[in-house]
């Protein structure tokens, strides 16, 4: 047994000088501390606790330790990081100053399956107990984050929705005027084409006049199913007609429909989300709680 130089250490004790039991399910690793040459109890939480760290509390009881090392049993040293409870798992050499000792670990009883059923019930229950002492504090919290959020959305949105009632005002009044120019264009383009029959002229002169308006017209239909994709139904044909006033408003009065629609679904996320969470929470607080927020 070399040591990090290659040098041999002075001495190699055997393993009865270090021991290791386990008390209360932890191990307590007892050793000579060479300055003060009295046994040490250290008790190690092999979940948690490092071999660094307990290197550390080593050197902490014993001032004159200068070197305090672990390494595995065909020389690798072990690295501080490594947690206590692998190392616990095999054999190993433990290095102080010049002097290794040789360390065997007890093979720890493993659990039977009733002692192992037992002790995951009883981690259930604690999670249960949790929850129950911590749920509602937990939701009392979010709730208010929620709405404090709706507060702050509803703030941003008020001067938009202000301003967007202003430019639907606006397209609906242009989209109604269209629609009755067009009402009166028909009326005029009737009572015209009636004086032409019966006080101008014949039906027989004015018979192809109409065919060619009918047919000029079912032309205009396909131009704007080409164009559009739709078929010309009056209420889609109202419907596009006023989409695109209002984004032609919208544009000079520099409103962001994208923002107020982003702002618009994150109102409508946060109340969707107040109140899935008030519905357990109404059951569960007390009434006085409740009417405050209400």
């Amino acid at each position: 047994w070399r040591g990090r130089e290659g040098a041999p250490y002075s001495t190699l004790v055997p393993s009865d000088e270090v021991t290791i039991n386990y008390r209360h399910g932890l191990p307590v690793i007892t050793l000579m501390l060479p300055t003060r040459s009295e046994r040490c109890q250290f008790t190690v939480k092999p979940v948690v606790t490092t071999v660094g760290a307990f290197l550390q509390d080593v050197r902490r009881e014993d001032k004159g330790i200068e070197r305090a090392e672990v390494f595995s049993t065909d020389g690798s040293k072990v690295s501080d990081a490594t947690l206590m409870e692998v190392l616990l798992m095999n054999d190993f050499k433990l290095v102080i100053n010049d002097t290794a000792y040789s360390v065997s670990p007890p093979v720890k009883d493993k659990l039977n399956s009733e002692h192992a059923t037992e002790m995951e019930d009883i981690k259930s229950l604690v999670h249960r107990l949790f929850v129950a002492l911590h749920l509602e504090d937990h939701q009392i919290r979010k709730e208010r984050e929620l709405l404090q959020k709706v507060d702050h959305l509803k703030e941003e949105l008020l001067p938009l929705e202000q301003m967007k009632a202003r430019i639907m005002n606006s397209a609906d009044a242009k989209t109604s005027r269209l629609l009755w120019v067009g009402l009166a264009l028909m009326s005029t383009q009737g009572g015209a084409l009636a004086w032409l029959t019966w006080w101008v002229y014949s039906w027989d002169i004015m018979e192809p006049v109409t065919y060619f308006i009918t047919y000029g017209s079912a032309m205009a239909f396909y131009a704007y199913f080409v164009l559009t994709k739709q078929d010309y139904i009056y209420p889609h044909a109202k419907d596009r007609q006023f989409l695109h006033y209002f984004y032609r408003k919208s544009k000079k009065q520099h409103f962001n429909v994208e923002r107020y629609n982003k702002l618009k679904d994150d109102l409508a996320e946060a109340e969707e989300s107040l109140r899935r969470l008030r519905q357990p929470l109404h059951l569960r607080l007390p009434i006085q709680e409740i009417s405050d927020k209400d």
